[in-house]
């Protein structure tokens, strides 16, 4: 067996962890914590969007669920029912791209302190 060599640690100087790599575990550890802590922050906002000059408005969570919708009764002509529709799913989508922009934000400014642009990993 080569010196210094343990099945267990792998190559080392007997050891065990150096305090480079104990330390570089630690931040790892903290950074989850920290992307878990401002995930549940995103999630726990809400996200309105209003199209068609307010007649009709959504809000979704930063769960990226739809907890709440408003038409009101002027948007809801029986003729005009595809315009409508096409109002509805412009303000969801709104909302849910809010949402994404605010998680992509929050997530981001979090990795752009790590100095990934080396591995083409452009702040995450």
């Amino acid at each position: 067996m080569a010196k210094g060599y343990s099945a267990r640690r792998g190559f080392s100087n007997g050891s065990g962890m150096s305090a480079r790599q104990a330390n570089m575990q630690q931040q790892i550890v903290k950074m989850q914590e920290d992307m878990a802590k401002r995930q549940q922050e995103v999630e726990e906002q809400s996200f309105t969007a209003s199209v068609g000059g307010g007649a009709v408005s959504a809000t979704v969570s930063g769960k990226k669920e739809l907890t709440a919708l408003v038409i009101k009764p002027e948007a809801a002509d029986p003729e005009e029912v595809e315009m409508l529709q096409d109002m509805v799913i412009s303000a969801v989508n709104e909302a849910l791209r809010q949402a994404e922009e605010a998680m992509n934000a929050s997530m981001n400014a979090l990795t752009s302190s790590l100095g990934l642009e080396g591995f083409g990993i452009p702040g995450l």
